[in-house]
């Protein structure tokens, strides 16, 4: 199957073959640098994600002649498949598409990579932003280090990893005030995520503001029902009726997700009735 074709086809309808196809490719460095790239993309997804391409994956990071592009590229795909070892722990290990050994593996390879200076900041930032979805102990010293830096991409990817590792309420109750857009967001995220009850006040005013970016605004309603979530009930059955449908649906998912909502099946007139009484 051509790649961009399989890029525009669901993940469960993938070919069989399709892991070993993306491992030639990615093994390939004569292939096509586009292709490549889409490869190293597309070779992160769960249905395909295995030893021999998480190695190949990893291969790429540490091969200092590969291009930028494609060394972030495949940093960012191991992202999913390491959260997913990480909280699942190999309890059952039919369940993780990678072994043990490659998961801690790549965690030492991650932590190595991230150490050498000399490497692309692009590709050291995305190492971070990778591995602190599997939190280590190395994590919070170099998250602190990051947020002090005076480049705000150093700062940005920072406060990303605030919303993976503990410790760090007080440098995103900070970062809620920047006015770097990007910043302000991944600080939503992050307060939403922990439970910061300081940043109440200022992500319910985001939720319930129509001023507010959508795509800010989405992130305040998820992160409101984590914060306050009795006090959220009522911002967020408001917000059921709001005309734009990814709003509703944030407010929906943000109501099940918090345990304010249980029914699966609703009716729009019941909203009040369900979420207020």
């Amino acid at each position: 199957m051509d790649l961009k074709v399989l890029e525009e086809t669901p993940p469960w309808e993938w070919p069989q073959d399709t892991d070993e196809m993306l491992l030639g490719i990615l093994r390939d460095n004569q292939k096509d640098k586009a292709d490549r790239l889409m490869a190293a993309g597309l070779a992160g997804d769960y249905t395909v994600i295995n030893d021999e391409l998480a190695a190949a994956l990893i291969s790429i990071v540490r091969n200092g002649e590969e291009s930028e592009a494609i060394r972030a590229r495949a940093v960012i795909s191991l992202g999913p498949i390491l959260e997913t070892a990480y909280i699942d722990e190999f309890e059952d290990p039919e369940d993780v598409p990678i072994s043990e050994k490659t998961f801690h593996g790549i965690q030492a390879s991650l932590r190595e990579l991230y150490m050498d200076i000399d490497a692309p900041m692009e590709v050291r930032r995305r190492i971070l932003e990778v591995s602190v979805r599997a939190p280590q102990e190395w994590h919070p010293e170099v998250i602190r280090d990051a947020y002090s830096n005076a480049d705000g991409l150093w700062r940005l990817t920072a406060v990303f990893c605030m919303r993976y590792v503990r410790g760090f309420d007080t440098q995103i109750l900070e970062a809620l005030e920047s006015e770097n857009e990007d910043i302000h967001y991944e600080a939503v995220c992050a307060a939403g995520n922990w439970g910061i009850d300081a940043a109440w006040s200022h992500i319910a005013s985001l939720a319930s503001s129509e001023l507010t970016d959508k795509w800010l605004r989405l992130a305040a309603i998820e992160a409101v029902a984590n914060i306050r979530p009795q006090e959220a009930a009522e911002i967020l059955a408001e917000l059921t009726l709001s005309d734009d449908e990814d709003i509703v649906e944030t407010a929906h998912e943000a109501m099940v997700m918090s345990g304010l909502f249980l029914d699966e099946e609703y009716d729009d007139d019941d909203w009040d009735e369900k979420v207020l009484h």
